[in-house]
């Protein structure tokens, strides 16, 4: 198998307190993440050992991202091993405090391609392909979380 690491990082206008909370609303993700879907699986979501299925893609086209919580520690980093069959490896999600109360979040992601040779080769289309996604998911997260205050209106 082929490794590949990405990592994006975007500033964010909210607390990582909040970041943290919409960021971990499992059933939210696809109001901020590109293409997917995601719920848990066994568990509550909110701790080590927790359980996690994404589908990223449109209608019937697309596949499974199976996950297990392996960190937990809010309101500054989840991780998780990504179990499934085209999605294996895995990820993390890191906020910190950053500048005027804000929040900066780190997406990371250490994955094993599949598909032998031709995954080798993937990896150099995956790997900037993958980041834009990342920043493009981060970057609507950010207004996510800078809209969806406690008290106010989200727009959806």
């Amino acid at each position: 198998m082929a490794e590949t690491a990405l990592a994006v990082t975007v500033a964010v206008a909210a607390s990582p307190e909040r970041v943290f909370a919409v960021l971990t609303d499992w059933d939210r993700h696809h109001e901020w993440m590109v293409a997917t879907r995601a719920r848990v699986t066994r568990g509550d979501g909110r701790g080590v050992g927790s359980a996690l299925a994404a589908f990223t893609g449109a209608g019937p086209v697309g596949f499974t991202d199976t996950m297990e919580i392996t960190r937990w520690e809010p309101p500054h980093t989840v991780e998780v091993r990504h179990t499934g069959r085209v999605v294996r490896g895995t990820g993390a999600f890191r906020v910190r405090p950053g500048p005027g109360g804000g929040a900066v979040i780190r997406w990371e992601e250490r994955l094993d391609l599949p598909f032998g040779p031709v995954g080798r080769l993937g990896r150099w289309v995956a790997g900037p392909v993958g980041a834009a996604f990342l920043r493009l998911s981060l970057r609507r997260l950010a207004r996510l979380c800078a809209a969806d205050r406690p008290g106010t209106a989200a727009p959806r």
